[in-house]
C-alpha cells in the first residue's frame, strides 16, 4: 500500500469519511492544504502526525467537507419555487415535505423554513417541515445552533432579518425559535444509498456533488429519484448537471435554475 492510500484509511476510521466517493484531485488539494500550513512534505509524515495531534483532526476534517455558503443562495432558484413550484403543491395537498440534503451550516433549510413561514401566512391552513441532513457531526451542531456571521445574510432582506433573526450582542445574528423548531436536522450519508425519507416533494441537494466521482453522482441521483414523489422537483446546484446515465430519471423544469421534476420509471 502507497503512502497517499495508507493516509486515506487513517482518514476513513478517524473521520468514517468515505474518501474514494470524493475525485482524487480534490483530496489531495485538501491534503496539500493541511500539509502546508503544518511544513510537512509527505503523506507518511502527515499520516503520523494525524494519528498524534488530535488539534489537526476538525481541521483536516472541516478542509475536506467545507461548503461555504449563505442564505438564498443563487436567490433566482428560491423566486421560481416560491413563486411556480411550491404554491401549488400547498393548495392541492395542504403539506409540503422538503429534504435539503447535505445542509452543512443550515443557511439553505433555514433559508427555506423563512420562505415557506412567510408563504404560509398566506397560504392558510398548511402542514410543512423541512429534513435537513448533513454527513459531518460538527457542523450539524453548528447548524442546530443557528448563529450567523453578517456575510452570511447578503441575500436576507431587512423585514425578514426583523422578524426571523436576533442580533446578539456579539455582532451575530440568531435563527428565532419559530424558524429554527421547522428544521429537523439529523446525520445522514448521501452515499448511503438510501434517501432519508420517502414522498418527499422536494429534495434540495445543491452544490454537493462537485466533489463526487461520476459513479457517485449517479448513485447519488438514483437514490434521489427513490425519494421523491411522482412529479417531485430535484433542485441541484448551478454548476452541476445529469449525466446521460440517469437523466431519463428527471424532465427539465427550469434547466438554468437547476430545477427538474421525477419521471417515472418502469
Amino acid at each position: 500500500m502507497d503512502e497517499f492510500q495508507a493516509l486515506l484509511q487513517a482518514i476513513q476510521r478517524l473521520f468514517n469519511i468515505q474518501c474514494n466517493n470524493y475525485k482524487e484531485d480534490y483530496i489531495k488539494r485538501r491534503l496539500a492544504s493541511r500539509m502546508n500550513s503544518r511544513h510537512i512534505a509527505t503523506y507518511k509524515e502527515y499520516r503520523e502526525f494525524l494519528l498524534q495531534n488530535k488539534d489537526e483532526h476538525e481541521a483536516l476534517k472541516n478542509a475536506l467537507t467545507i461548503n461555504v455558503t449563505k442564505f438564498f443562495r443563487d436567490p433566482p432558484v428560491y423566486d421560481c419555487l416560491r413563486s411556480e413550484i411550491i404554491p401549488p403543491i400547498l393548495r392541492e395537498k395542504k403539506k409540503l415535505r422538503l429534504w435539503s440534503a447535505g445542509c452543512s451550516s443550515g443557511e439553505e433549510p433555514y433559508s427555506y423554513a423563512i420562505m415557506l413561514h412567510d408563504m404560509t401566512t398566506i397560504i392558510k391552513d398548511v402542514d410543512w417541515m423541512i429534513i435537513a441532513t448533513d454527513i459531518d457531526e460538527t457542523i450539524l451542531k453548528k447548524a442546530k445552533e443557528g448563529i450567523y456571521e453578517k456575510s452570511a445574510l447578503e441575500f436576507v432582506t431587512e423585514s425578514q432579518l426583523r422578524r426571523h433573526f436576533r442580533h446578539r450582542d456579539d455582532g451575530r445574528y440568531e435563527i428565532k425559535p419559530h424558524i429554527r423548531e421547522k428544521v429537523k436536522f439529523q446525520h445522514h450519508d448521501l452515499m448511503s444509498g438510501v434517501p432519508v425519507s420517502r414522498y418527499l416533494d422536494i429534495i434540495s441537494c445543491r452544490n454537493v456533488t462537485i466533489y463526487f466521482s461520476d459513479k457517485q453522482k449517479n448513485d447519488l441521483v438514483r437514490m434521489i429519484h427513490q425519494g421523491l414523489n411522482p412529479g417531485g422537483f430535484y433542485v441541484m446546484g448551478m454548476s452541476e448537471f445529469l449525466s446521460r446515465e440517469v437523466e431519463h430519471l428527471f424532465s427539465p423544469y427550469r434547466p438554468l435554475q437547476k430545477i427538474f421534476v421525477r419521471k417515472d420509471t418502469a
